[in-house]
């Protein structure tokens, strides 16, 4: 599986938000007109769309992101390529853990929340192994990188 950061600079995109944004767009539109199939860095990877609203500003957001299954759970990881702070995304799942998910042509409401110790650990390694950039970015940082589960509401 490709490493998404062959080509993307990830450091301009955590330094500037136009840049993130601009990618995520670009992604979203992709997905959405390609039944959950993306291009480029992406292409080939297990993609989900997460709609949130922001902690902050109450809007509602989407992001692209990388997903692994446990049962009938997804598992999402807030690396941020390794940044020293979580991804702002992670604050908003925290502040409002209902969301809706896409995955391929399937859209439901899940609820996310954090898991730790072991379960988190397990989780964390079982996404790393499908995707080992994962690891790299654990080892650029001294924080613990968040792993939060999407589990299906009614």
């Amino acid at each position: 599986m490709a490493n998404p950061n062959e080509e993307v600079d990830v450091n301009r995109l955590i330094t500037d938000p136009h840049a993130i944004d601009e990618l995520n767009q670009e992604v979203i539109r992709e997905f959405r007109a390609n039944q959950g199939k993306v291009s480029g860095p992406m292409e080939g990877m297990p993609i989900l769309l997460l709609t949130m609203t922001g902690a902050k500003s109450g809007r509602t957001l989407t992001r692209p992101l990388c997903y692994s299954r446990d049962g009938d759970r997804l598992v999402i990881i807030a690396s941020y390529g390794g940044a020293p702070r979580n991804p702002p995304w992670y604050h908003n799942l925290i502040a409002n853990p209902l969301v809706t998910v896409e995955v391929g042509t399937e859209k439901f409401k899940a609820r996310a929340a954090e898991s730790s110790g072991a379960e988190r650990q397990r989780l964390f390694e079982a996404q790393a192994r499908l995707m080992p950039f994962f690891n790299d970015y654990q080892q650029k940082t001294r924080r613990q990188i968040p792993v939060l589960t999407l589990t299906r509401v009614a």
